[in-house]
């Protein structure tokens, strides 16, 4: 029998991740030769030697790996290029090739939302990175908030509006969208509540990349009535966009789809 091409979620922490299942359900119902697990990695610049010694085919990469994915490749998509972040690795002749598929996921993701052109991040992290360029490209206004300034740098020097807590004026903005990890393990909200109390109101919608928990910062949106959405449909976009690199794009996406969402059920 053939030996199973082995892939892998790396990241810290890593025991909460849904992509085992959604992949391994897509492998076993589209009767492809593969098997996914997790590994924590406590150390991102261990990254390429990890992939190697775990023999590995490709891996997905999150919190708090994505710059040090971006760094450990041989080969980067134009588009990962860009962004300067990665978040899928495939293994091509011992070579490693780096994509984004959050951004592209997170981008129809949120396209369910009518007439929205002004964007909030609270956060400035590696998703941040990717998914600003996507949707300024597709034509939305983003400005970010972030506690300190050092992460800010980067996008000030792209143009972007940017914000310290300390520094930030409320205006309207159609979609606030919390970047970060707070509320993942505990109860704490992504900017301080007399920020988000100024300007959740004003907003049409409110999105947590965080998936399958209430967050604080959701709990707080539902207070004021606005539509909410978690990270759940962004994690299914960007894993069925991950599994056609990491089945050379021989499924379709549909395809892919319809076995990968049963994760999201059981």
């Amino acid at each position: 029998m053939m030996a199973k091409d082995l892939f892998a979620i790396f990241g810290n922490p890593v025991s909460h991740s849904k992509s085992p299942l959604m992949h391994n359900l897509s492998f076993k119902g589209l009767g492809f030769n593969g098997c996914y697990a997790r590994y924590r990695l406590k150390d991102g610049t261990k990254l390429k030697e990890t992939f190697f010694a775990l023999g590995l085919k490709g891996i997905n990469i999150t919190v708090p790996h994505k710059e040090h994915a971006y760094a450990a490749c041989d080969v980067l998509d134009p588009f990962a290029k860009k962004v300067g972040a990665v978040n899928t690795i495939v293994e091509k002749e011992g070579k490693l090739y780096g994509y984004n598929t959050d951004a592209p996921g997170f981008l129809k993701a949120i396209s369910e939302f009518q007439n929205i052109r002004t964007v909030l991040f609270l956060g400035a992290g590696g998703t941040a990175q990717s998914t600003s360029r996507i949707l300024r490209d597709e034509g939305y206004e983003v400005t970010l908030l972030n506690r300190s300034e050092g992460r800010l740098e980067k996008f000030k020097e792209e143009g972007f509006e940017t914000y310290t807590f300390e520094r930030f004026t409320a205006k309207k903005y159609d979609l606030v969208i919390n970047m970060t990890s707070a509320g993942l393990e505990d109860e704490s909200l992504p900017a301080p509540k007399e920020i988000l109390n100024s300007v959740i109101p004003q907003a049409q919608a409110c999105v947590d990349v965080i998936y399958g928990k209430d967050t604080p910062f959701l709990k707080l949106a539902k207070s004021y009535d606005k539509p909410t959405k978690d990270g759940s449909d962004m994690l299914l976009y960007q894993g069925i966009i991950a599994f056609e690199y990491f089945t050379e794009q021989n499924y379709t996406f549909k395809e892919i789809e319809k076995h990968m969402k049963k994760a999201f059920v059981i």
